[in-house]
């Protein structure tokens, strides 16, 4: 079984006993580490593939992010067989830009049986796809935040030079309604750089505010920046609902048993990172990029909660929330009824819809 996540700590905390085989009966994975825009691309390429294929097209070459303007390439890919030993050193790596469908060292990335996406990517995706109800990153008070060099004003924004983690990213999306209520005649340029790229750019000036996700929340202050606004708070205060931000999938081909047996194995991977939380520091702190381990705490507290093990009636609405209101806004494509709807007699899933 062949999945992608991020090496940001939530991730890591969330999968470490399953891609460690510490789970009983689940399946032995291989793991690639992967920054959100990749996964995105890759994710968003195996549906367009899959939809020319049933069409009787060939293959195209589409860019494995999700195209826009880069002031850097992508983050790298790298791959570890977790099989053996998920703590691995990185025994392969691609860096994904604008390659060839042909590309050899994309082989095994286009071949991803679960990845962690953005919601926002999913109106993009769910003809190939199924949301798993648990794994992701959904709560409260855990939202983007808008950074500045200096005190500001949301108007000030206007016509300005902004970075971003992904232009399919919940964070994005949640950005753009924003944006869309609080910065009369709309930003400038958006730029997508890796996360761990952006507050830098911001203090250094290459870029006029930047939109930062995961520990950047507890660090931003180190770089001397100023949060302009809060996405997660907007969110939460015009509709009561949870963020949503980080989605498990998994691939439609694989059968509803096989995703049933999928979604067990996560959610038991989860409560087992919480039954024994010293199992996975190793684990986590190795790919936290050299992150402040009262950070990597603090991010795990933050990302992983309730929603983590089970999507829940709230979860499931604050996703549909999110998108309904996007498409209403013509961003992103609008979800069929059914299109959130996960196999039923998934344990404690078992009563879910789609909200």
């Amino acid at each position: 079984m062949r999945i992608a996540y991020s090496p940001c700590p939530n991730d890591t905390f969330v999968f470490h006993a399953w891609s460690h085989g510490l789970v009983p009966g689940a399946p032995a994975v291989e793991v690639t580490f992967a920054d959100i825009d990749i996964t995105n691309g890759l994710a968003e390429r195996a549906a367009a593939g899959s939809r020319r294929a049933a069409e009787g097209e060939g293959p195209e070459p589409v860019d494995a992010g999700t195209g826009g303007t880069r002031t850097a390439p992508a983050s790298a890919a790298t791959s570890t067989s977790a099989a053996t030993s998920a703590s691995a050193p990185a025994s392969a790596s691609a860096r994904l830009g604008s390659v060839p469908d042909a590309d050899p060292r994309l082989g095994p990335l286009l071949d991803l049986d679960v990845l962690k996406v953005s919601y926002a990517v999913l109106p993009w995706i769910l003809d190939e796809y199924a949301l798993l109800p648990c794994g992701g990153a959904l709560g409260r008070g855990c939202g983007p935040l808008v950074l500045t060099a200096g005190p500001g004003r949301a108007a000030g924004l206007r016509g300005k030079r902004v970075a971003v983690p992904s232009e399919r990213s919940t964070a994005y999306l949640l950005f753009r309604l924003w944006a869309a209520a609080e910065v009369p005649g709309g930003v400038g340029e958006i730029v997508v750089l890796p996360f761990h790229e952006i507050m830098p750019a911001v203090r250094d000036g290459a870029v006029d505010a930047g939109l930062v996700i995961h520990e950047a929340r507890f660090t931003y202050r180190d770089y001397g920046l100023h949060c302009l606004a809060d996405m997660g708070e907007h969110w939460e205060n015009t509709t009561g609902l949870p963020i949503p931000l980080g989605a498990i999938v998994a691939k439609r081909s694989l059968g509803d048993r096989r995703l049933r047996e999928l979604a067990d194995t996560v959610r038991s991977s989860v409560t087992m990172a919480w039954d024994d939380p010293g199992a996975s520091r190793q684990y986590v702190l190795e790919h936290a990029q050299e992150m402040d381990p009262a950070v990597a705490d603090q991010h795990i507290g933050l990302y992983v909660n309730e929603f983590t093990a089970d999507l829940g009636e709230a979860g499931y609405a604050a996703v549909r929330g999110l998108l309904t209101r996007a498409a209403a806004e013509g961003l992103v494509p609008p979800l069929a009824p059914d299109a959130l709807a996960f196999p039923p007699e998934a344990g404690p899933s078992a009563a879910l819809h789609d909200g």
